[in-house]
C-alpha cells in the first residue's frame, strides 16, 4: 500500500477542511513576519556616539530624551500590531453563530404551511437572517408525536443528544397529540374527567423530557410554546373544551417555569383572530400566516436571550484580549 506524501493529504480534505487548514497557514505565516519585523536590526537601536560639549549638556540631555522617547513608541506600535494580530486570530476562531434545536410533533415540523417555508421554524431562519443573527437550526420535529414518544426519541436518538448538548436554545412544541389521544379514544362521551386524569401524567412527562434536555444540556434556554384550540369547529358541543386547553396550558406553563433556563410561550390569543383564516385545510395546522403569527410570537421571546448571549460573548473578546496587554 503506498503512503501520502507529507502533502498530499491536504488534497484530500473536504473543501471545509482544506479552507480552514489554508486560513490558519496565513495566520502563522502573519505572525512569523511579524516577529521577524520585531526582531530585525532596528536603526533606533543603534549605538550613537555622541560627543558632549560642556557649554551644551543641556541639549544633549535633550537629545538623548528624544531618543528614548522614539525608541519607546516603536515598541509601542510594534506591540501594538502584535495585539492587533493576536485580536484579528481570536476573531477568526470565536463562535459568532448560535444553534437552536427544535424539538417535537408537526408544529415543528410545520405541517399545514403550504408555502413550504417550514413553518414557525422557517419564519424564525429567515426573520433571524434578517436580523444579522446567525443561527443553525436542527430540526427534529415529527408529526404526531406525543410526550411519551419524544421522551423515547430523546433516549434512542443519539443526533437529538449531541444536538441539544450544543445548543444554545431548545425550542418544543408538544402535548397536542396528547390531547387528541384523550379525544379519539373518548369520541362519543367527551367529559373534562378524561382530560384531568390524563393531565396529571402528561405532567409526569413533560417534567421528565425537561429533566432530560438539563441532563444533556443545563446551560441552554428552554422554550415550552403552548396549545391553541384548533377543535371549535369540531367539537362545539363540548362547551368545556375551552376550559380544557386553559389548564393544559397552565400545566405547561408551569412545568416550563418552574426550570431556572425554562420559558413559556402562548400562543392561544393568536388563533383567537377573528376574520382570518389562519388554519391550513386541514383545520388542525396552521397555514402559512399562521406559522408566521407563531414565528413572530417566538422571535419576540427568544430575541432577548440572543442579546444576552452576543454579549457574553463579546465580554469573552474583550477578557481574552485584557489578558494580552
Amino acid at each position: 500500500m503506498s503512503t501520502q506524501t507529507n502533502f498530499e493529504w491536504v488534497f484530500t480534505m473536504t473543501r471545509q477542511k482544506r479552507k480552514l487548514f489554508i486560513t490558519i497557514i496565513l495566520i502563522i505565516a502573519g505572525l512569523i513576519g511579524l516577529v521577524i519585523f520585531i526582531f530585525r536590526p532596528n536603526p533606533l537601536h543603534q549605538t550613537t556616539t555622541i560627543e558632549p560639549d560642556g557649554d551644551r549638556i543641556d541639549d544633549l540631555i535633550e537629545q538623548v530624551e528624544n531618543m528614548d522617547e522614539e525608541v519607546q513608541t516603536a515598541t509601542n506600535d510594534l506591540s501594538q500590531n502584535l495585539k492587533d494580530a493576536v485580536e484579528q486570530t481570536l476573531t477568526i476562531f470565536t463562535r459568532t453563530d448560535y444553534r437552536i434545536t427544535a424539538l417535537g410533533d408537526s408544529l415543528t415540523q410545520g405541517v399545514g404551511d403550504e408555502s413550504n417555508g417550514n413553518g414557525y421554524i422557517g419564519v424564525l431562519e429567515r426573520r433571524l437572517s434578517d436580523h444579522d443573527y446567525r443561527v443553525r437550526f436542527d430540526n427534529f420535529g415529527r408529526r404526531g408525536n406525543r410526550t411519551d414518544q419524544l421522551l423515547t426519541r430523546l433516549d434512542e436518538e443519539n443526533s437529538i443528544k449531541r444536538s441539544v448538548e450544543r445548543a444554545d436554545i431548545v425550542l418544543i412544541t408538544i402535548g397536542a397529540n396528547d390531547i387528541m389521544r384523550i379525544v379519539r379514544e373518548n369520541f362519543l362521551d367527551l367529559n373534562e374527567d378524561a382530560f384531568d386524569l390524563e393531565r396529571t401524567s402528561y405532567e409526569e412527562r413533560l417534567t421528565d423530557i425537561f429533566e432530560k434536555l438539563n441532563e444533556f444540556n443545563p446551560d441552554a434556554e428552554i422554550f415550552l410554546i403552548g396549545f391553541f384550540n384548533p377543535f371549535e369547529g369540531y367539537f362545539n358541543e363540548v362547551a368545556a373544551l375551552e376550559d380544557i386547553l386553559i389548564s393544559w396550558n397552565q400545566t405547561s406553563e408551569a412545568v416550563a417555569e418552574s426550570y431556572l433556563n425554562g420559558h413559556y410561550i402562548s400562543i392561544r390569543d393568536l388563533f383567537q383572530l377573528e376574520q382570518i383564516n389562519l388554519l391550513a385545510d386541514d383545520n388542525f395546522h396552521p397555514n402559512a400566516t399562521g406559522y408566521s403569527l407563531m414565528g413572530a410570537r417566538v422571535l419576540n421571546e427568544i430575541i432577548p436571550t440572543l442579546e444576552q448571549l452576543s454579549m457574553e460573548q463579546e465580554e469573552n473578546v474583550e477578557g481574552n484580549n485584557a489578558s494580552l496587554e
